[in-house]
């Protein structure tokens, strides 16, 4: 019952979107229709010029009526719309009157056409009706079954018309739907990278302001305590030499965003041999994602920077190991027995391992870390 009551969508409705070749076809068609009703009123109508003038101007009242009907339909706006099929129809009626049969067939077939094509069925139908039986009896003559048939013609034309058209309204719906679905995506992307971008520098910044915050306070410290030149000087170089490898490490996070990252184990390397470390690289080496190695590195740079805090000169120990689905970064010092402290878990203004934490859970993996045997381990697991 609701396909009876339901308007043709307004995709349907409106012209956007159709084809440049259909547009063309429906312009000729409609010239066609026009030319049809001037030449039926001037050659075939035999009326005096007044009659004439008086016709033609009828038929510019009903096309700007068929405009003004387009335009009311388009907005679902039923009682205009049936009020003007009416006025066609009369109009029709008028025409035949006056003796311009072949006006009056072109209003009265038009009104079926676009009743049917436009208005829900249930007004649609019985509006087409009423102007198909118009014609039927009015100008079938002898002709009866052929009027009969030209009106269920014009009808089946009609309903054609508007099922091709809501299959056009669908496929507009359609194509508006997946544009906004990659409007969307693009966001979530865009939004997504700039929070890479955002995680990248904070990362950065906290590994490396931290470390010479804290080696700037030993300085201080050292300064106050009234500690000898050289002394002082080693704490400045080794703050110089932290701003050298933050300012290196700000390049390579910009490198990482354009995707020009060096092999993780290299950069480890260079890590381990900074602070007289030891690597063990096990499995097959190979490329991997670049959040995946932006993570290994991270990690190892933030357990390094815990080990100048909390356990300065211990022992350390890393270990990569590629496997089948994933890779695993172990890092491993031997400064004490004791429990380490707690705040381990915090560093970097307050990023540290559990900002590396949050980091490989995005990623799906996961990270652990805890007091070892004799000291503190850190554990990173991520696909790739």
């Amino acid at each position: 019952m609701s396909s009876l009551t339901a308007w043709p969508s307004q995709e349907a409705l409106s012209r956007e979107g159709r084809q440049v070749a259909r547009k063309r076809v429906a312009r000729g068609m409609r010239a066609g229709l026009v030319a049809v009703a001037v030449w039926g009123i001037v050659a075939k109508g035999g009326l005096n010029p007044w009659q004439t003038a008086a016709a033609l101007a009828g038929l510019a009242v009903a096309y700007a009526t068929v405009r003004k009907y387009f335009h009311v339909t388009l907005r679902h706006r039923l009682g205009a719309g049936v009020g003007l099929i009416l006025l066609l129809t009369a109009g029709g009626g008028l025409a035949h009157l006056v003796g311009s049969p072949t006006a009056a067939a072109v209003l009265w077939c038009g009104s079926a056409v676009i009743a049917i094509e436009r208005l829900p069925l249930a007004a649609g139908v019985p509006l087409a009706a009423a102007a198909l039986s118009f014609f039927g009896v009015l100008d079938s003559g002898e002709h009866t079954l052929g009027s009969v048939l030209t009106a269920l013609g014009l009808a089946l034309g009609g309903y054609t018309v508007r099922l091709d058209a809501e299959a056009r309204g669908q496929t507009q719906r359609l194509l508006a739907q997946e544009r906004a679905a990659r409007a969307a995506e693009a966001e979530s992307a865009a939004l997504a990278e700039r929070a890479r971008i955002a995680r990248e520098i904070h990362d950065v910044l906290a590994h490396s302001l931290s470390a010479q915050t804290l080696h700037l306070e030993g300085t201080r410290m050292l300064i106050e305590a009234g500690a000898e030149r050289e002394v002082v000087l080693e704490r400045v170089i080794a703050a110089r030499r932290m701003g050298r490898e933050g300012l290196a490490e700000t390049r390579q996070a910009l490198s990482a965003l354009r995707g020009e990252l060096a092999p993780v184990e290299e950069f480890l390397r260079e890590l381990v041999a900074s602070e007289g470390a030891r690597l063990e690289v096990t499995g097959e080496p190979r490329g991997l994602p670049a959040e995946a190695g932006l993570a290994l590195r991270r990690v190892a740079q933030e357990a390094m920077t815990n080990v100048r805090k909390h356990a300065p000169g211990a022992k350390v120990a890393l270990r990569l190991e590629y496997r089948p689905a994933e890779v695993e970064l172990e890092f491993r010092d031997f400064g004490r027995k004791a429990p380490v402290d707690k705040a381990l878990g915090v560093s970097g203004a307050g990023y540290g391992l559990m900002g590396m934490r949050e980091r490989a859970e995005l990623l799906g993996g996961a990270l652990d870390a805890g007091p070892a045997e004799e000291g503190f381990m850190v554990r990173l697991r991520v696909p790739a």
